[in-house]
């Protein structure tokens, strides 16, 4: 009997992630498989200059804000042809350094239906790691000992020191190709003299910082970007991996000034680039150069992924259902850290987490909240007393301005103020209208902002008890109950009454009461 193989497209998603860069605006349209593996549909470039102006003037150009509009409708266009049905479009420093960011994200959105998110260098460190990490896996020992990530964009340099594949450091530089174009004037200067230039600003810039990092005991230089794969063309050896590429740094020397003495428009003749990526070899590789001399390192390894693969690999993680747990780790990991930073009680802040984790899985049918609010929840119960290192008075306030203030390795910006506003409602008064930033988050994030803030305050209540091991306690549900059973305590009425105290939020939320119970 003939047996039909099982489809292994069946339940292909399709994604795609839009990255606005200070010289060029590119997208990536893919297909995310329950499995995991992702296959590229489209990829799009195209030339648009936001940086110059911003880099120049602080604010992005008439000019170049109508190209920039006009891609991405082309861009829409061809979203909707595929249907992709989850989309991020994401700018970096272009558009973040922009006094009018503002009206250029409403234009996007009026011409588009995009919603177009600024991201922090942070946001931009982790989404490069996680696809190089993808990628590469354990080649070369890039997962093992220390690891600097270079980034040379149009607009910034971003560094990203790994320890055993974790991030340790990370950094933006003002040092992006175009940037230095702009500041330094040298498209008016002849090839040779433009270099030294370049050089000069780049040693200056890298020397201010230089002490503060950790340069000393590196054992890999990983860089990405599109002039480090042009130099991984021109001069690179093949490794094991198909993603890695090896450029000896000699090599990248002779490379160097063979491309220094000549324009943009002989480069882009002589090595068939577009003149918009010529114009950035040089300044870039200068970037590379000065870099991998200070490390001391001989080789430079080249990876062909970039921070839209990061996005993309995100989104098909969320589609699918798929949680990276090695993510998932890093965020606990840098929760913890901010927690160590103020001086948090760990050994109670560790068990608020875990009791709200529990919770939380208890109540999966009551609350409808996916594992990411789970992720927020954990990170909040670690985090809702970092107010206290302020002031003991009002601390629950204190704790809302720190975290919504703080870089949390593996959330966005708006991830992180609902983990802060979740802090903020531990204790004391729940969520009112006359609470400003409550007010004006939205409408769905208020709603998970009231269920999970509820959860924590139990928690708290619980393990601020007379100290049962967690595993004793145990929940049940009733029609209209929660049941908490608890070892039997002396101090088994006071345990009831704060838990009264800290319910009241939990029974408004889930129209369940909370029963304490010996057992």
């Amino acid at each position: 009997m003939e047996t039909t193989a099982p489809d292994s497209t069946a339940g292909a998603r399709v994604v795609a992630a839009i990255d606005l860069g200070a010289n060029s605006l590119r997208m990536a349209i893919a297909e995310a498989f329950p499995d995991g593996r992702i296959e590229i549909l489209e990829r799009l470039h195209r030339a648009v200059r936001l940086g110059q102006d911003t880099f120049r003037r602080g604010r992005l150009g008439a000019g170049a804000m109508r190209a920039a509009v006009g891609v991405l409708r082309e861009y829409r266009r061809m979203l909707d042809l595929y249907q992709v049905e989850r989309i991020r479009a994401v700018a970096t420093s272009a558009v973040r350094e922009a006094s009018n960011a503002d009206n250029f994200i409403n234009r996007v959105f009026m011409a588009t239906g995009l919603n177009l998110e600024i991201i922090a260098t942070s946001e931009e460190s982790r989404l490069t790691v996680s696809a190089v990490c993808r990628a590469v896996g354990d080649s070369l020992g890039i997962n093992r000992g220390q690891t600097l990530i270079v980034d040379v964009g149009g607009g910034s340099t971003l560094l990203t020191f790994l320890g055993n594949g974790e991030i340790e450091t990370s950094v933006s530089l003002r040092l992006g190709s175009i940037r230095l174009q702009e500041v330094l004037l040298t498209s008016e200067e002849p090839p040779e003299r433009s270099a030294d230039l370049l050089r000069s600003h780049i040693a200056t810039v890298i020397g201010s910082v230089q002490s503060s990092l950790p340069f000393g005991g590196l054992q890999s230089f990983l860089a990405v970007g599109g002039d480090a794969r042009f130099a991984s063309r021109e001069v690179g050896q093949p490794t094991d991996s198909a993603d890695l590429v090896l450029v000896e740094r000699a090599d990248l020397d002779k490379l160097i000034r063979r491309c220094e003495r000549h324009t943009p428009e002989d480069l882009s003749k002589h090595y068939g680039l577009p003149y918009a990526e010529a114009e950035t070899v040089v300044p870039a590789l200068l970037v590379y150069q000065h870099l991998l001399r200070l490390t001391g390192i001989q080789q430079m390894i080249v990876s062909r992924v970039s921070m839209r693969d990061g996005l993309l690999l995100e989104l098909a993680q969320r589609v699918t259902g798929r949680e990276d747990q090695a993510l998932t780790e890093g965020v606990i990991h840098s929760a913890l850290a901010i927690a160590e930073k103020y001086r948090v009680n760990l050994a109670h802040a560790k068990n608020v987490a875990e009791l709200s984790v529990r919770l939380f899985d208890d109540l999966e049918q009551d609350h409808g909240l996916g594992p990411r609010y789970r992720l927020l929840l954990h990170v909040a119960g670690l985090l809702h007393e970092v107010g206290s290192f302020v002031s003991s008075q009002a601390h629950h306030k204190h704790s809302y301005y720190l975290i919504a203030h703080s870089e949390i390795f593996g959330l966005n910006r708006a991830e992180i103020e609902l983990v802060a506003h979740i802090a903020r409602y531990h204790r004391r008064s729940p969520p009112k209208p006359s609470h400003a930033e409550y007010m004006a988050l939205p409408r769905e994030s208020r709603i998970a902002v009231n269920k999970l803030a509820a959860i924590l305050r139990v928690a708290d209540a619980l393990v601020r008890g007379p100290g049962h091991p967690l595993e004793q306690l145990r929940f049940e549900h009733g029609d209209d109950e929660l049941f908490v059973y608890v070892p039997s305590l002396p101090e088994f009425m006071l345990e009831q009454r704060a838990l009264a105290v800290k319910g009241d939020m939990f029974e408004e939320v889930y129209g369940m009461r909370l029963r304490l119970e010996e057992g």
